[in-house]
């Protein structure tokens, strides 16, 4: 961004170089990005920064299987792996712990052509889980590593032991994020600012009753996203994204927060510091109340004691309820509006935000100063690739 570009404020008006308009993982990140460029950047959220679904209980790092490499896979690899050096930067900044921890992942087997399978997997993260000097494993063990952790009968047919996985606790990310921005030099944050007529060609936006001027607009909020970024595309068949509803519980035990992450059937149990496990999630694409915990979580806990003994006497502390970002082609959708070359989309990370945000936010502050990052981001990415998808 040259200065040349800034917006020129008229009377009653303020400006910025960048607005961000979501304060969760992904605009949090946007504006850690923009602070380290010296871009001058106001933050904007209709309530508190990461209150959403961000501000949640699982902070599960997911890698996909590395079977069928493509440059998707490649990109989240290269991201859960820089993410490590990414929070450790974060932390010393602001003096706050993420609860980042490379703990792996268990995966238990219950069928024997399953282990077949992950044995063929083991074989392709040999290939592919490489960084550098660094190796990642798909390991297919007959015992699960630690005992006393799951019940070794939930894997009949033996289990898989990746060491790629990781986690970080969504809270206190997210106070790190703040309070890194909050002794930033170029970043300005408004909390409850409500968004209302953001005009991407004029280069205006109401924010929080306040004029602002700005030379780029990062939408960045969430599901809320959708719709605008729908208004300003006519001509589509079908919506751009839509909000799913999550479910999740965070219950208390005496357990080692180094434990590897139980992925199973769509739940996880995920060890926190402090003697918390976390417990989830649902993925609904249809519901009544968005914050609301019902049967389906209750589902999910009974689940989770039947095969984690620790667990089994454990109170829930807390059960919470969020709606994640889900684009129309699944994928992140990120990058410039084709119609509206101010409004940089940065939303839809659905189940893998956390994991992707910091290396997706680069890239959109890359893009409107019209630099290259050194890395791209995979064509499914890309909003026209998604407005497409609508379009059909």
């Amino acid at each position: 961004m040259e200065k040349a570009d800034n917006p020129r404020p008229v009377s009653g008006q303020s400006s910025s170089e960048l607005l961000i308009v979501g304060g969760g993982i992904m605009g949090l990140w946007a504006a850690v990005h923009a602070e380290r460029r010296g871009i001058a950047t106001l933050i904007a959220d209709t309530g508190r920064l990461g209150g959403g679904a961000s501000g949640g209980l699982l902070g599960a790092l997911m890698p996909h299987m590395p079977d069928r490499w493509s440059a998707k896979k490649q990109f989240q690899f290269d991201a859960l792996v820089s993410l490590e050096a990414e929070i450790a930067m974060l932390e010393a900044a602001s003096g706050l712990s993420a609860g980042y921890r490379r703990s792996g992942r268990l995966i238990p087997l219950p069928k024997p052509h399953l282990n077949k399978i992950a044995r063929g997997h083991s074989e392709d993260a040999e290939r592919h889980w490489r960084a550098g000097e660094r190796r990642f494993h798909w390991h297919v063990v007959g015992r699960p590593p630690v005992e006393g952790w799951i019940e070794a009968s939930a894997g009949e047919s033996g289990y898989v032991h990746d060491t790629l996985a990781a986690r970080v606790a969504p809270r206190s990310l997210i106070a790190a994020l703040v309070a890194f921005l909050r002794r930033a030099k170029h970043v300005r944050i408004l909390e409850h600012a409500a968004v209302a007529g953001l005009d991407p060609d004029r280069g205006t936006a109401e924010v929080g009753g306040e004029t602002v001027a700005f030379n780029h607009c990062i939408l960045a909020a969430g599901h809320q996203s959708f719709p605008l970024l729908q208004g300003l595309t006519p001509g589509l068949k079908q919506p751009l994204g839509q909000p799913v509803k999550g479910q999740a519980a965070l219950l208390k035990a005496d357990l080692d927060p180094a434990l590897p992450t139980i992925f199973l059937d769509g739940l996880y149990v995920i060890a926190h510091e402090g003697g918390h496990a976390a417990i989830g999630s649902t993925s609904e694409n249809r519901f009544e109340d968005p914050t609301s915990t019902d049967v389906q979580l209750e589902a999910l806990i009974e689940m989770a004691r039947g095969i984690v003994p620790i667990l089994r006497d454990a109170p829930v502390v807390e059960r919470w309820a969020g709606l994640r970002p889900k684009a129309v082609d699944r994928d992140p959708m990120i990058g410039r509006h084709p119609d509206h070359p101010r409004l940089i989309a940065l939303t839809g990370g659905f189940k893998v935000s956390f994991g992707l945000a910091h290396r997706l936010a680069e890239a959109v502050i890359c893009i409107a100063g019209d630099k290259d990052c050194g890395f791209l981001l995979p064509e499914s990415f890309a909003i026209s690739s998604h407005i497409a998808a609508a379009s059909r």
